[in-house]
């Protein structure tokens, strides 16, 4: 199975690319699992706040 991921530059400030590289040495993870595991947390966040907010739009305002 070919490898499906795809190739992205991201340029971080010094101390959170340090904070990063030690996260991925601490944890037996690489950076790039990090930020994949950041970066879909954000959206499923974002996807859930979304979610309650067209469960609620016919609600009447306050």
């Amino acid at each position: 199975m070919a490898d499906l991921s795809k190739r992205l530059t991201i340029y971080f400030e010094p101390d959170l690319h340090k904070a990063l590289r030690l996260k991925a040495a601490q944890s037996n993870k690489s950076v790039s699992e990090i930020v994949n595991d950041a970066v879909r947390a954000a959206l499923r966040e974002d996807q859930e706040d979304l979610a309650a907010f067209e469960q609620r739009v016919h609600e009447p305002v306050l």
